[in-house]
C-alpha cells in the first residue's frame, strides 16, 4: 500500500500532461507524478515507523 501512489500518480501525471500541454507536457506531468509519489510514499513510511506515544 505505501508504494501505490507511485505508479498512480506517476499515470495521472502524464495523461494530464499529455492531454493539456502535449508530449513535452507530458514529460513533465510524469515527472512531477513520480516526485508526489515518492512523497507520499515516504510521508506514509515515516508515520508507520514514528515511535507511538507511550501512555
Amino acid at each position: 500500500m505505501g508504494c501505490l501512489p507511485l505508479p498512480i500518480l506517476f499515470l495521472l501525471g502524464a495523461f494530464i500532461g499529455r492531454a493539456f500541454w502535449g508530449n513535452n507536457g507530458m514529460l513533465w506531468g510524469s515527472g512531477i507524478g513520480l516526485t508526489l509519489g515518492l512523497l507520499s510514499a515516504s510521508v506514509f513510511i515515516w508515520l508507520m515507523r514514528r515511535d507511538k506515544p507511550k501512555k
